[in-house]
């Protein structure tokens, strides 16, 4: 090789290697996308009984939904942000990606697809069930009916017939409306395992340990053996029941059945000073908010939901419970007289 084809090809091993350094070093893509927890769900995870609802949620344009400032997502310090697209009254298929409409809105497994898109979700956590075939909510009623006509039969006496049948019809759909949470977060970008996907169950709104005589007057008209029979098998129940669906679901899975013990509506006698669960309310604004629509459930949608104080308390339970990164826990009140996340 001659001295000038040599110095050629050192100049050109040179540039290569000039060229090998100079080439930028492509880093990972950073997420700088705020950071957010999402609530889905029915009135006991939208806020109803907490107050203080979102504007366009009190019955305004027929929108029931009901959404606190003081709902328990928002009481949670897990993010820079929390979205609540939780709905009053709503059941498993609003909560999917079907083409539902319930008091206005659309599914919420949809808008959750947009939310997943404009934020870095690390949290959903779901409470949907209770509108299903358990019909909490006429359930009440039924208890109350049973209560006003003493001669009649017990409100218990037809769960214990009826109750095991619509836990057993519910679970599906529970699990049909997470297994469109997870596909939703999928459509956003989402694999299973870049955020938690929590189910919570049901605190019991009633106890029978109420004042024996006074208990109805005091905004609980119900009978203390059908109070009793709630607190102690049918919310437990639903509880297991959607234990279940989360195990199946592949979805962590948080307890509220004693979330509320010893503070649930009435308990405290007199005065409703330290529970954590509305007693029977009757709200005369329902009517300047939601015109004449509001008369009849409207008006009372409020009863035998956690109020602000339970929603701070169970906001406090979720963050533990998510902090800790166990696959299931309990709420359960601790010596210092909070909400604590129990394995």
């Amino acid at each position: 090789m001659s001295r000038k084809t040599l110095g050629a090809a050192v100049g050109a091993l040179l540039l290569a290697g000039t060229s090998l350094l100079t080439v930028p070093t492509t880093a990972a893509a950073v997420d700088d996308r705020p950071t957010a927890v999402v609530s889905l769900g029915d009135s006991a995870i939208s806020g109803e009984g907490a107050g203080y609802y979102e504007p366009g949620t009190e019955g305004e344009n027929g929108n029931w939904c009901h959404r606190s400032t003081r709902a328990l997502i928002h009481r949670t310090q897990l993010a820079d942000r929390t979205i609540n697209l939780a709905c009053s009254g709503a059941d498993s298929a609003n909560v999917s990606l079907a083409d539902t409409v319930h008091y206005t809105e659309g599914s919420q497994a949809r808008r959750l697809i947009e939310v997943a898109r404009q934020h870095r979700v690390t949290a959903v956590v779901v409470q949907v069930g209770a509108n299903d075939d358990v019909r909490f909510a006429d359930t009440m009623v039924d208890c109350v009916a049973a209560w006003v006509n003493p001669f009649g039969s017990s409100c218990r006496s037809k769960l214990e017939r009826e109750w095991p049948g619509r836990l057993t019809a519910m679970a599906p759909k529970v699990e049909g409306a997470l297994r469109d949470v997870r596909s939703a977060m999928a459509q956003a970008g989402y694999t299973d395992s870049a955020y938690q996907l929590i189910l919570t169950s049901y605190a019991s709104p009633v106890t029978e340990k109420m004042d024996r005589y006074l208990h109805g007057p005091q905004g609980c008209p119900l009978r203390l053996a059908d109070a009793g029979y709630g607190r102690t098998v049918a919310v437990p129940q639903l509880s297991e029941a959607l234990r279940g669906v989360a195990t199946r679901s592949g979805a962590k899975f948080l307890d509220f059945s004693r979330a509320t013990e010893n503070r649930e509506a009435c308990s405290k006698g007199d005065s409703s000073a330290g529970e954590w669960q509305r007693r029977l309310t009757v709200d005369p604004y329902a009517l300047v908010s939601g015109g004449l629509d509001a008369i009849g459930i409207h008006m009372a949608q409020q009863s035998f939901h956690p109020n602000a104080a339970g929603h701070d308390e169970l906001g406090r339970c979720v963050t533990e419970f998510v902090n800790a990164g166990t696959g299931s826990a309990r709420c359960l009140a601790g010596a210092d007289g909070h909400l604590h996340a129990v394995p």
